[in-house]
């Protein structure tokens, strides 16, 4: 597997980003290694959060999170994903996929071995971070799931609709980011797998794909400065660096025979079991996400009988509007259990 790494230099004197980097070394499946960074801020004895970011963003997401988890007396771990933010960046698209990433993350979270987590994930942090609980759930002692999800697809969902789906990905034109912007919006609940999609073909089909317009397109609560907007930018020096947000989108499981569907559904058998305790602090104007914190409310049992806060405002990336309410939550959920 051929790898590109950032260089340092793209991650000197970034605002509010002065936090030391770690490295690990972890197999890439087919013989060689990848480097995975990480941030570990906070006393060493204090309780371990595990934030876990998704796509496009990268652990800098979590910097105001970090820093006020730690005036709290928390130990804040934030990894960067494979093909993301300090981490290794296989080049080719072909070479990401939910499971590889699911495993690498495994591979990094047992070398460092780390355990008695607290576990926070967004977008596919909560994707990937989800079922690294579900099948190390001896490391984790608590679960906060924001604005992300489990996906399974419809078991109902007609041949008509997988057609329709897998024609638009292969014969229509390459949508633009209005389109993709007015596609969420205008989501028709009854056919999720349709709106996604566009978000899936634009993803894959753009060459030179604008994380950082992504990100500040997403946030609602504050502006990002230009030198935050630079800041998301900062993992991408070209378009050849980019293969992991491309690429991703394209495995969400949202399709009948979709790789990743049974090993999610075995996760979804995990949480069914799950006592330990779980909180949602999801968004109440996150289009993505919208309503994925019912069912873990109603499918986990550690989720039951618990006051879930509604963040207001936040938009998907709300750890950069609402990172002080976050960051309160996490600790009042820890010290409550």
């Amino acid at each position: 597997m051929e790898c590109l790494r950032t260089p340092d230099a793209r991650f000197e004197d970034l605002p509010g980003w002065d936090y030391a980097p770690h490295y690990t070394q972890i197999p890439d499946g087919e013989g060689g290694e990848l480097r995975i960074h990480h941030v570990d801020e906070g006393p060493r004895d204090g309780k371990i959060v595990l934030c876990m970011h998704g796509q496009p963003s990268w652990s800098y997401l979590y910097r105001h999170m970090i820093a006020d988890c730690v005036t709290r007396g928390l130990r804040v771990i934030a990894p960067d994903l494979v093909g993301y933010g300090r981490s290794d960046k296989p080049s080719r698209r072909e070479d990401y996929s939910y499971q590889r990433q699911v495993d690498w993350l495994t591979s990094w979270l047992v070398k460092n071995d780390l355990s008695g987590l607290t576990f926070f994930g967004q977008d596919w942090g909560g994707l990937i971070g989800l079922r690294l609980v579900a099948e190390n759930p001896e490391r984790f002692d608590r679960v906060v799931a924001a604005n992300t999800g489990l996906p399974v697809p419809d078991a109902s969902m007609s041949d008509e609709r997988l057609v329709a789906v897998q024609d638009f990905r292969a014969n229509a034109p390459t949508p633009s980011f209005a389109d993709v912007a007015k596609g969420i919006s205008s989501a028709d609940p009854r056919r999720p797998e349709t709106a996604f999609a566009v978000w899936q073909k634009w993803c894959w089909e753009t060459e030179d794909l604008p994380a950082s317009t992504v990100v500040a397109a997403m946030v609602d609560g504050r502006v990002l400065t230009p030198e935050e907007i630079a800041a998301y930018d900062a993992p991408f020096p070209s378009p050849a660096f980019k293969m992991g947000p491309r690429a991703m989108p394209s495995h969400v499981p949202t399709l009948r025979g979709d790789p990743s569907t049974s090993a999610n559904e075995s996760a979804w058998e995990a949480f069914e079991a799950w006592n330990k305790p779980f909180l949602c602090t999801f968004s109440d104007n996150d289009p993505v996400t919208a309503g994925a914190d019912q069912g873990f409310i109603r499918r986990v049992p550690g989720a039951s009988g618990r006051s879930h806060p509604r963040l207001e405002g936040g938009g998907h990336f709300l750890q950069e509007g609402r990172a002080r309410e976050l960051s309160k939550h996490v600790a009042a959920f820890i010290d409550e259990t």
